[in-house]
């Protein structure tokens, strides 16, 4: 027997559909909150001393979390090859703007402190909000998308051609999702800057995160009430062959129904939006308390529990067409072949537990509060 062959087809795109996961979830988790720390700067930090020791609570860490973003990008170019082939030129416009605001937060850091002016600051702090805010809000907004179909099909030759515009993806329930996805991060920002930041910085950060808090809840629950009564689902029409061709055309799939039948079909998946509610409310009431590891934790489950809501109620689909649903791309027909998955789960074996460990030991050895006095005494910082 071949070595690939020891784990079915089946399994593999299984694997590789919660490693996608994994890593989306784990990118929310670690860049999540420099991105929220940024979308914070303007309301947290009144003075240049002030936004250095937020600034300084991610300045160490913020390009190894950019790891988890690089790593998913290339785990849906590899073993979803359909899907990034639609994703990233239907959503072209939607990915340069987050690119742009992604590249603007590197710049920022390295250029605040070049000079000591004011107005140079301030409008690199600037750059520093967008870069935190944008992103957070586009990848909301491309959720919201996906949830509802995105207007693609593919020819008989399997090319894809993708029939939306930039302003047709600003739709209401899009931005709906994209708000919960930003007041989300902004959440996880206050949290993390309540457990790091000492001094004024941390009491404003627990204030404005539990209002974010408070609104991703809100958003949260309204998203559901809105796919119950008002957005249709899809769903097979015919048996689905699960280790069939990877070809998006293989399956038969109509538009209708609720998204939310999942949840009859399978009701264990319910602990994903009971995990998300529950963070919420307990991220809320712990940056209320003043309550510091526990807040970020429970932040962190409040992020895992709604993103895993999303995939665990589209699961199989991945990707709906709004066009034309037989072009939908599931678990089952847009995986790279058998023998790419089994490698890449190979690699990904060996590598992702020495970057766990490594960022683990990061994480350590950067333990404690950023406090103004250090900032104002360390000459060699940086941000």
């Amino acid at each position: 027997m071949i070595l690939h062959e020891l784990i079915d087809f089946e399994v593999l795109r299984v694997i590789w559909w919660l490693l996608l996961g994994v890593l989306l979830i784990g990118f929310a988790l670690t860049d999540g909150f420099d991105m929220g720390v940024g979308a914070l700067l303007p309301f947290v930090a009144k003075t240049d001393l002030e936004r250095r020791v937020a600034i300084n609570t991610v300045g160490p860490v913020w390009e190894g979390n950019q790891v988890w973003f690089i790593l998913g990008g290339g785990a849906i170019f590899a073993a979803w090859p359909p899907l990034y082939a639609v994703s990233f030129s239907g959503f072209y416009m939607a990915m340069f703007l987050i690119l742009a605001a992604l590249i603007l937060r590197p710049v920022a850091f390295k250029y605040r402190s070049k000079r000591d002016g004011v107005r140079w600051r301030q409008t690199w702090d600037w750059a520093l909000f967008i870069g935190g805010a944008v992103p957070a809000l586009i990848f909301g907004v491309a959720v919201g998308n996906v949830l509802q179909g995105v207007p693609f099909r593919f020819t008989e030759d399997l090319m894809p051609l993708y029939e939306g515009s930039f302003f047709g993806l600003l739709n209401p329930f899009a931005l709906l999702t994209g708000l919960t996805s930003l007041a989300m991060l902004i959440m996880h920002g206050g949290a993390w800057l309540s457990l790091k930041a000492d001094g004024v910085v941390g009491e404003r950060a627990r204030v404005y995160g539990s209002y974010a808090a408070a609104g991703s809840l809100l958003g949260f629950l309204l998203a559901g009430l809105w796919l119950a009564i008002g957005l249709d689902g899809y769903a097979f029409t015919s048996p689905s062959v699960t280790d069939g061709p990877s070809n998006p055309l293989f399956s038969e799939v109509a538009k209708g129904g609720s998204w939310l039948a999942a949840y009859a079909e399978r009701p264990w998946i319910a602990i994903a939006p009971v995990l998300g509610i529950v963070g919420a409310v307990l991220t809320f009431l712990g940056l209320r308390a003043g309550r510091e590891v526990s807040t970020l934790l429970s932040s962190k489950l409040a992020i895992f529990g709604m993103i895993s809501s999303v995939g665990l109620t589209m699961f199989p689909f991945i990707l709906p067409s709004s066009i034309d649903p037989k072009s939908s791309l599931t678990v089952w027909d847009s995986s790279s072949s058998h023998l790419t998955l089994f490698v890449m789960l190979v690699a990904t074996v060996i590598f992702m537990p020495l970057i766990l460990a490594y960022t683990a030991w990061v994480y350590k050895v950067l333990w404690g509060k950023v406090t103004e006095e250090e900032v104002r005494s360390n000459t060699d910082t940086v941000y």
